[in-house]
């Protein structure tokens, strides 16, 4: 969604502030962007050849192309073909693999990937022990947490991400998501969230204009907010809040993610009633909307967002993906790596095809081809990225994902359209190279510029400090259970 030309008055103001408070968390985080490797901020300089694979553009007019090429210059993709001239270019050989746009994850929340393993369903739910822990996180644990998850996300083949990160107790947090976010690599739209789950307490909107201000339409990591529903739908005063929250975001031209569970009827209704729903904004869960609100919600223009490996978990309902059929811009999720498990969305591919066609009784039911379109091209229209990612095709940024079918999980393919074995076979460990912006963030199978084991170290050492600390007295969150993740 384009920027809005915003008052800049303040902004002058402001801006020995913001530049104090980013070196503060630029100095926190300097321990882990040193395991992470070097910079991935700009897009590659260059030429790169993706040569010979089964290339699925997941553009209608392109299609596929077995033995096809990927030419791509300084970050964009400029010709899709077969046996281009590249002279000079960098050569990454795809021949025997298949090719495919990288994964868009259309909501999700890195900052619990440290919690993995400490939602324990009857011995500890997700709500109240992900919000307990949230209130010990520090901007340096907020760093470590996300950017794990993003690097685990791109590890899977997923090059972009919605991250609804409303865990923002103060600038230094905020800033810290977003300097893990740049560093990773990948593509992200940091949907910035006020202090904890409930609604008790207002985002920080000026601190949300101050970074968006600062940033341009066309980085790879933009800005929106993430927005939450009074509890009490019937608090005015609490709407009124809220309802500021949304006009910042708005004047700014910057994009909304709106959990709808939990109430998910009123909750919907409420959107609808209240005239909030618009192109920029994407609705998450919505269990059992039923099509007269995703008409509503397609009339407005804009998108929702079905994470069902979460909502299973958590209880929301059975994600039937035929049950949302009204909603024209839609993607699936991730909802949290912890949560979900892990970021895979190839488990959360078959996890939809198969509760559709279980649920419908009809093996035909899911098509894998409209299954991967999903999770690519529709997913980066759903989040306001389809100009830039989820197909591969000449104007667009390169990103991308290559498949090597050469493993036991994948073995005994004979040929044909490889959809069905992608979507009911694959996994993140088939996939043996991604590229984000033109740049090769996976390589063989191992993560370029990434020194893992160093960062497992760092990550399991935050994530034992963070129970400790929760243990020592952060406050009970316990009031927050039923919220929405």
């Amino acid at each position: 969604m384009p920027f809005a030309t915003p008052d800049a008055a303040s902004a002058d103001r402001a801006g020995s502030m913001l530049v104090a408070r980013l070196r503060g968390a630029a100095l926190a985080a300097a321990a882990w962007l040193a395991i992470a490797g070097p910079s991935v901020a700009a897009a590659a300089e260059g030429a790169l050849l993706v040569r010979g694979g089964y290339v699925m553009t997941m553009d209608p007019a392109l299609g596929d192309l077995d033995g096809g090429d990927v030419l791509i210059r300084d970050g964009r993709i400029v010709a899709v073909g077969r046996d281009l001239d590249a002279s000079g270019a960098q050569v990454l050989d795809a021949a025997g693999r298949f090719v495919l746009p990288g994964f868009v994850d259309t909501h999700s929340h890195l900052y619990v990937t440290t919690m993995r393993g400490q939602f324990r369903n009857a011995q500890g739910e997700f709500f109240p022990v992900s919000s307990r822990l949230a209130a010990a996180m520090t901007p340096e644990d907020v760093g470590v947490a996300m950017r794990l998850g993003a690097l685990e996300l791109l590890d899977g083949g997923i090059t972009a991400t919605a991250d609804f990160f409303d865990n923002v107790p103060g600038p230094a947090h905020g800033e810290a998501g977003l300097a893990a976010l740049e560093a990773s690599g990948i593509r992200a739209t940091l949907y910035y969230g006020g202090p904890d789950k409930t609604t008790r307490h207002p985002i920080d909107v000026d601190h949300l204009a101050r970074l968006a201000r600062g940033r341009d339409p066309g980085d790879r990591v933009r800005l929106g907010l993430a927005w939450r529903l009074p509890r009490d739908l019937s608090d005015e005063e609490n709407w009124a809040m809220r309802r500021r929250e949304y006009e910042a975001a708005r004047a700014l031209g910057l994009p909304v993610q709106v959990h709808v569970s939990g109430q998910p009827g009123p909750m919907f209704d409420a959107l609808i009633e209240r005239g909030l729903l618009f192109q920029g904004m994407t609705v998450v869960h919505a269990t059992d909307a039923g099509a007269a609100r995703l008409r509503a919600l397609d009339a407005a223009g804009a998108s929702l967002s079905l994470t069902p490996l979460s909502e299973h978990r958590v209880g929301y309902g059975l994600a039937r993906l035929d049950a949302f059929a009204a909603a024209t811009r839609q993607g699936l999720g991730i909802d949290g790596n912890a949560l979900a498990g892990r970021g895979d969305m190839f488990a959360t591919l078959r996890l939809a095809a198969l509760t559709w066609s279980g649920g419908a009784r009809d093996e035909t039911a899911p098509d894998p081809r409209a299954l991967l379109e999903l999770a690519t091209r529709r997913g980066a229209d759903a989040i306001g990225l389809g100009d830039e990612t989820g197909r591969l095709a000449p104007g667009r940024r390169a990103d991308l994902q290559v498949i090597d079918p050469d493993a036991l999980s994948l073995s005994g393919f004979g040929g044909g359209d490889p959809a069905a074995l992608i979507v009911y076979s694959a996994g993140p460990a088939n996939v043996s190279d991604v590229v984000v912006d033109g740049r090769v963030l996976k390589r063989d199978g191992r993560l370029t510029g990434v020194d893992l084991p160093a960062l497992l170290a760092e990550a399991r050492r935050s994530a034992v400090a963070l129970r400790e600390r929760a243990a020592a007295g952060a406050p009970d969150a316990s009031s927050t259970s039923g919220t929405a993740p």
